[in-house]
Order: C-alpha cells, then sequence, then structure tokens
C-alpha cells in the first residue's frame, strides 16, 4: 500500500511550471507527464504556436500556451507564466536547436544562433524566472535538459556537444547562486530519445545504440519526462546542482 506521505512527495498540485519547447517531443512529453502529476503548465512555443495550442487543448485545464524567442523573450515569458496562473514555481529549460551539419560545413551564424538559444536561452530564462520566484518571497526548482553529448560528445556534433556541456555547468553554478533564495536547479542528460521515423532515417545509428546500450533500446520522452518529475518533486527537496543522466546505461561503457 502506497502511504499518502509517499504518494504526496510527486505531487505537483498548485504549482505553476514553465516548460519551454514544449509543443512538441521530449517537451511535449514532459508538459503531459507534469500536469498529470497535478502542476499548472505554461506550454512554450517559439514560432509555430499550432501544436502547442493543440497540446493545450488536450491537457484542458490547468493549461496555458506562451510564445516567444528564450533568449530575446525571456522577461515576457516568464511574466506571461505569472499572469496566466499567479505565480511562477518551476521552469524546465528544454529548448534548444540541434543542427546535424558537420562543423566544418557549419556557416558562423549556425553557430551563434545554437549558442544563442542552447546556452544564451537558457540563462536569460534561468534569470528571469528566478527574479519572479525572488519576488514571491523564494523558493522553487529548475531543471535544464542537457544531452550525455555534453559528458562524452559524438562525432559531428561538437558545437552541440560545446553548448550542452554549459548548460552542465550553468546548472552547477546556478544552484550554487540561486540556493540562498531556495531555488534548487539541477540537470537531466538524456541519451538518444526515440522519434516519429527516427529509425528510418538514421537506421545505422539507431542500430549502433540499441547494440550498444546496456539497457538496448532508445529512449523515450517518458523516460526523460519522469526524470524531470522527480527532480521537481519534494522527493528531490535537498538535491541541487546535480546531474541526472537518463541514457540506458551508455555512459557506463568503457571508451577505450
Amino acid at each position: 500500500m502506497i502511504t499518502a506521505e509517499i504518494a504526496a512527495l510527486l505531487d505537483l498540485r498548485e504549482r505553476a511550471v514553465l516548460v519551454t519547447g514544449s509543443s512538441g517531443g521530449i517537451g511535449a512529453g514532459i508538459a503531459r507527464r507534469l500536469h498529470a502529476a497535478g502542476a499548472r503548465v505554461a506550454i512554450h512555443y517559439a514560432r509555430h504556436g499550432t501544436p502547442a495550442v493543440a497540446l493545450a487543448r488536450e491537457l484542458g485545464a490547468r493549461a496555458c500556451v506562451v510564445g516567444g524567442d528564450v533568449e530575446r523573450d525571456a522577461d515576457a515569458l516568464c511574466a506571461a507564466v505569472v499572469t496566466a496562473f499567479g505565480r511562477i514555481d518551476a521552469v524546465v529549460n528544454n529548448a534548444a536547436v540541434q543542427p546535424v551539419t558537420p562543423l566544418l560545413d557549419l556557416a558562423a551564424d549556425d553557430i551563434a544562433e545554437l549558442l544563442r538559444v542552447n546556452v544564451a536561452g537558457v540563462v536569460a530564462i534561468t534569470r528571469a524566472s528566478a527574479a519572479a520566484m525572488i519576488a514571491q518571497g523564494g523558493g522553487g526548482a529548475m531543471v535544464d535538459i542537457a544531452s550525455i553529448e555534453g559528458l562524452q560528445p559524438a562525432s559531428g556534433h561538437s558545437h552541440y556537444a560545446a553548448s550542452k556541456a554549459a548548460v552542465l555547468m550553468h546548472a552547477r553554478a546556478a544552484a550554487l547562486e540561486l540556493g540562498p533564495h531556495g531555488i534548487r536547479v539541477n540537470a537531466v542528460a538524456p541519451g538518444l530519445i526515440d522519434r516519429d521515423g527516427l529509425a528510418e532515417a538514421w537506421p545505422d545509428g539507431v542500430a549502433r545504440w540499441q547494440a550498444a546500450c546496456p539497457l538496448g533500446r532508445l529512449g523515450t520522452p517518458d523516460d526523460v519526462a519522469d526524470a524531470v518529475l522527480f527532480l521537481l518533486s519534494d522527493a528531490a527537496r535537498w538535491i541541487s546542482g546535480a546531474t541526472l543522466t537518463v541514457d540506458g546505461g551508455m555512459l557506463a561503457r568503457p571508451t577505450w
């Protein structure tokens, strides 16, 4: 029998959460899971609002949609969450871009945009949401979605890996700075997460992952969402500055 005390640990009722980049993929999975845990969820999109609106309709009550650029519009996005829900209690920094172009073929503008969204965007949302949390009296939780490539790079992804390594260090540094205000900051580093069409578009890569992964499969958005739920919940109340790897054991493999 699950006691009320244990059940309450993952209960996010009355908490207002912003999930950036949540109109599809991993972000949508996170939004669904947090909503199922009782949270009020702000679904964010940068350019195309139709999927975000559809997800909000699917979730129904306790969901709203906010749109804008995570770096340029960070203050406005966090203010919109406060307007919709009266406060902001948690943030999931999920929005990112991942070009598949090899480094030597990338244009300088492409590199700048990747770093602007993946790094500056995370910093901007963290700053804006932390200011709102402190204005409410302090307390709160943040989770930055990084990647195992921030810890172990893949060939051809040096620019992306560098951006995710920056996200991992940002989470640790922000945890140090915001801890005195009662705000926890952690990171999740996913491995390869399945999506529609991935096996058809990259059959060799998927096969190599499945053969090498100790748990023998790709991850799912739910795998990441469950880790985020844990880190935002009271079950993780004394965890801050940590990175939770969600990769089926891939990083446990020897590199030589």
